[in-house]
């Protein structure tokens, strides 16, 4: 019996938080939409207590907005806000570079060209949610390898603000292309343990979702998915 130790469970909020996150992000709750802790509940078969806990937890990252006895909502696309967003987790990957570009081993290098592997066949797939997985697990060889807790709550904290945007840009085939010959130079860079280069690529990876921000209406488009697929309705 000494042998036996306690099974970790994945906690029912954390379940909660990334499933309402995802579908926030995705567009499946579109900006605006009222969100309901019941009917949340009902829908992931949990109880109203995690959903609670996943709503104020979103609610501090600006993906829901909340007036008590009035409304919890999805909050929209504010430009500055994402922009906002964008410059501090561009900071925190160009610090990543710098960081674990020194520290980088031959697997931590195949890992990101596998994974940029996987971004390219997604794209050409038009698999958007693929090839963000990709896209993270690109990037997060460098954030783990830099070894910054700081570093790696920041860009987890504020990276879900941007990625309605980011469901939007890699729904385009040219975009996405511009992001692997990118990916590219980054691994080529982190290959010449180059952190400078690293870092200045990185940059211009990141600078691109600051840009997209600028959207002179304020309330950027639904996402553009693969063809076929339902594109989040714009609230009226």
């Amino acid at each position: 019996m000494r042998t036996l130790r306690p099974v970790r469970r994945t906690l029912l909020r954390d379940t909660a938080y990334e499933a309402i996150r995802d579908a926030i992000v995705r567009g499946d709750i579109p900006p605006g939409a009222p969100v309901r802790d019941a009917d949340l509940a009902e829908r992931l078969g949990l109880s109203r207590a995690p959903v609670r806990e996943a709503l104020s937890r979103l609610t501090g990252e600006g993906l829901v907005e909340s007036k008590p006895q009035s409304y919890t909502r999805v909050t929209r696309l504010v430009p500055r806000d994402v922009r906002d967003a964008a410059a501090v987790v561009r900071a925190m990957h160009e610090l990543a570079a710098r960081t674990a570009v020194p520290l980088l081993a031959d697997a931590d290098l195949a890992a990101m060209r596998e994974a940029n592997d996987a971004f390219r066949e997604a794209a050409r797939r038009g698999d958007v949610a693929d090839a963000l997985h990709a896209d993270d697990r690109l990037h997060d060889v460098l954030v783990t390898a830099c070894g910054n807790r700081a570093v790696a709550a920041t860009v987890e904290r504020y990276t879900p603000l941007i990625r309605r945007l980011e469901w939007r840009r890699f729904g385009t085939a040219s975009a996405a292309h511009g992001s692997a010959e990118l990916h590219d130079r980054l691994i080529e860079a982190c290959g010449a343990r180059d952190a400078d280069a690293a870092a200045r690529v990185t940059a211009e990876i990141w600078r691109a979702l600051e840009e997209l921000a600028d959207d002179p209406s304020g309330e950027p488009g639904p996402p553009e998915g693969p063809p076929g697929s339902r594109s989040a309705e714009r609230p009226g």
